[in-house]
């Protein structure tokens, strides 16, 4: 004699609804931190590439016998970039102002880095 059951197999809604919920909520738990992951890799760029200014900076300045207070141009600076091109590659469409020999290069950001606001000026720590 065989005795047959039935049996259903699959997912009941509640049991749906309960991932949907855990993954919504590891979801609301990362996605900021991934937000703000990028606008201090963004950030570190921006300050990488002012660091890069200032090494222009104080290569013309030896090489053309400048002392503190010259001022170089961009054009000035540009044998010392890479690919000959000053300013820099912009991150996030930023501005880089060299300054004079002896004070630092800054940059003007137009979004919100970290705990720079938008349209502040970012130089080096």
């Amino acid at each position: 004699m065989q005795i047959k059951t039935s049996r259903k197999s699959g997912f009941t809604l509640v049991e749906i609804m309960i991932v949907v919920a855990i993954i919504g909520l590891l979801a609301a738990i990362a996605i900021p931190n991934f937000v703000r992951a990028r606008e201090i890799a963004q950030l570190n760029s921006i300050v990488n590439n002012l660091r890069i200014v200032e090494g222009a900076k104080d290569q013309w300045a030896l090489e053309n016998k400048k002392g503190t207070g010259d001022t170089a141009a961009d054009t000035d600076l540009a044998p010392y970039m890479k690919n000959n091109k000053m300013p820099p590659t912009t991150v996030v469409g930023e501005t880089y102002i060299t300054g004079i020999i002896g004070t630092s290069a800054s940059a003007t950001t137009p979004v919100k880095l970290g705990t720079y606001a938008a349209s502040s000026t970012v130089t080096l720590p």
